[in-house]
């Protein structure tokens, strides 16, 4: 079963035992799934796409709920963080800080980066091997610590 059909038997779960906020996590996510199913006209959504899609969906959950806390908010703030916990439970888990360092040092060796300049081929190398399941930000972070 694709992703598509197991949000979809989730949410029907979800709803007969009256969950309200997975049923609105899974109601977004089905929502982008049927969207990106209109824009090409197919039948079918790839698990690939899919996997795009939830990514999309849980950083701008990220985006909102920084905007809420700023905006003292916090009521709105913990409903995007509702989504974003059922977003995140199809997602694969993102590689921890030491991980990440592990896969910097070697992007680093790999592309002969020396200076900050070189973040560029060092972030290509890095989304290009670890697609997924790196934080691009953390990652951002740290190959700026080394090379700086």
């Amino acid at each position: 079963m694709g992703l598509v059909e197991t949000v979809s038997s989730q949410l029907k779960d979800a709803m007969k035992a009256r969950d309200k906020d997975r049923v609105n996590g899974l109601r977004g996510i089905r929502a982008a799934f049927i969207e990106a199913l209109k824009e090409d006209g197919s039948e079918t959504l790839p698990d690939e796409k899919a996997m795009t899609i939830l990514r999309r969906l849980a950083k701008q959950r990220k985006e909102s709920i920084e905007a809420y806390d700023a905006g003292g908010r916090p009521e709105l703030a913990e409903a995007e963080r509702a989504e974003l916990a059922v977003i995140e439970g199809f997602l694969p888990q993102v590689a921890d800080e030491a991980t990440t360092r592990e896969w910097v040092a070697a992007a680093i060796a790999q592309t002969g980066a020396s200076a900050p300049a070189d973040m560029g081929k060092v972030m290509g190398a890095l989304m290009k091997a670890h697609q997924g399941v790196l934080d691009g930000k953390l990652a951002n972070r740290i190959v700026r610590e080394l090379l700086g």
